[in-house]
């Protein structure tokens, strides 16, 4: 049997389940409906942000202000179902809108991008049922894994990512987990200007043991239009930690390979992370080196649903892979000042397949918690390498932001 044969008869019996569930909640729900809504819960996130980016290039300087309101309703648990309702919106404020949107048409080609445009959305809309064991949703959800290195919500954005999808989630055990995804639609940061129909399958499992945490996976994507594509990444990753006298230490290794297929190409590219951290009088320190490989510099390693801010730099240079690959060598170091969380970070950049160097960056950000609801950040970004062989502009990115919720 393919396994494209298995994936579709896997499909037809997660659908088959889900529909039985839906019949069983609505009957649920129309019996017990008071508890369903009255013990039901309405929550909300506001985070008014503050964005600038100056670029070396012929853009202009970009500045943004905008707030992002997030209403939030979660039902009441019947019978183990239950349901949540999200609406998300996103606005300028006082007229601050210096800035480009490629995707949306907003001032396009004048200043350089900040990637928040105006929008009001449903982002998140499911049904679900859940015991000690099994989960399954079904609708608008945030789907995230591991470190979002492959599939996350790209929640720094004010329009974060969600999911129109099927999922599944198995805990045979204290620490086994498995679980699968089915994506219908790839809901991204460009209000609906950019989503994108798919018929994607993610199956991730993860095994807790004495030396750490390992997981393997198989994500499997593929837009759903009348072009021949996919994109299939499988791997594995371990992350442990150990306590010492006066000192923690932790670990990360992952590996994985990918196989994107189109009508005009084939690739095969390679990714390895490797990263050890120490924290001793609560300072921590991080040292890494991720590698997304390269097909003899003809394609660079993809990762399409990653929350890509959190890797590879703050000024999002690299949200794409260059065809050459790159290696990204980073040391991360954090701690407390007062009563908030600093940390600094610097990326040094290279071209996997060459010797070209791609420059470098630092990355400085400081949290300061106003209450148990409210929090303030600063956060800056600098890049410099445009007198070497990137083709990226020297650029110079900086957020203020409050975040409060109820």
């Amino acid at each position: 049997m393919s396994h494209q044969l298995a994936i579709q008869q896997f499909k037809f019996i997660s659908l088959s389940v889900v529909s039985y569930s839906l019949l069983m909640f609505s009957s649920i729900v129309e019996a017990q409906s008071g508890a369903f809504i009255d013990d039901g819960n309405v929550s909300g996130n506001f985070n008014l942000r503050y964005e600038s980016s100056d670029q070396d290039n012929a853009l202009e300087d970009a500045q943004a202000l905008t707030l992002r309101s997030r209403l939030n309703f979660s039902s009441g648990v019947v019978s183990g179902f239950s349901a949540l309702v999200e609406i998300e919106d996103v606005r300028i404020v006082g007229g601050l809108d210096d800035y480009s949107v490629g995707p949306t048409g907003f001032n396009v080609g004048r200043y350089s991008v900040i990637a928040d445009p105006e929008s009001t959305e449903l982002d998140q809309g499911f049904l679900q049922y859940s015991d000690e064991s099994f989960t399954a949703k079904i609708g608008r959800q945030v789907i995230t894994y591991d470190n979002h290195r492959f599939i996350g919500h790209v929640g720094w954005r004010q329009d974060r990512q969600t999911f129109d999808a099927v999922s599944f989630a198995l805990k045979p055990n204290e620490n086994l987990n498995l679980s699968y995804n089915f994506i219908d639609k790839r809901r991204r940061i460009f209000a609906d200007d950019a989503d994108l129909d798919s018929k994607d399958h993610l199956f991730h499992g993860d095994y807790k043991t004495s030396f750490g945490t390992v997981s393997a996976y198989a994500y499997l994507l593929e837009l759903d239009n009348s072009v021949r594509n996919s994109l299939d990444t499988y791997g594995v990753r371990l992350v442990g930690a150990r306590s010492y006298d006066g000192f923690d230490v932790s670990y990360t290794a992952e590996y994985a390979t990918q196989d994107s297929e189109t009508a005009l190409s084939n690739n095969d590219a390679e990714y390895l992370l490797l990263e050890a951290g120490i924290t001793v009088d609560g300072i921590s320190a991080r040292i890494g080196r991720e590698q997304l490989g390269s097909d003899d510099g003809a394609y660079g390693f993809s990762a399409p649903l990653a929350t890509l801010h959190a890797h590879n730099g703050w000024a999002d240079l690299f949200l794409g892979t260059p065809a050459g690959g790159l290696i990204d060598t980073y040391v991360n170091i954090g701690g407390k000042a007062g009563k908030g969380n600093w940390a600094v970070i610097y990326h040094d950049f290279e071209v996997d397949d060459g010797p070209s160097d791609l420059g470098g960056e630092f990355d400085l950000q400081y949290v300061y918690p106003i209450s148990e609801s409210t929090s303030l950040g600063l956060k800056y970004a600098s890049y410099s390498g445009a007198d070497l062989v990137s083709g990226k502009p020297d650029t110079d990115k900086f957020w203020i932001w409050l975040n409060f919720g109820f």
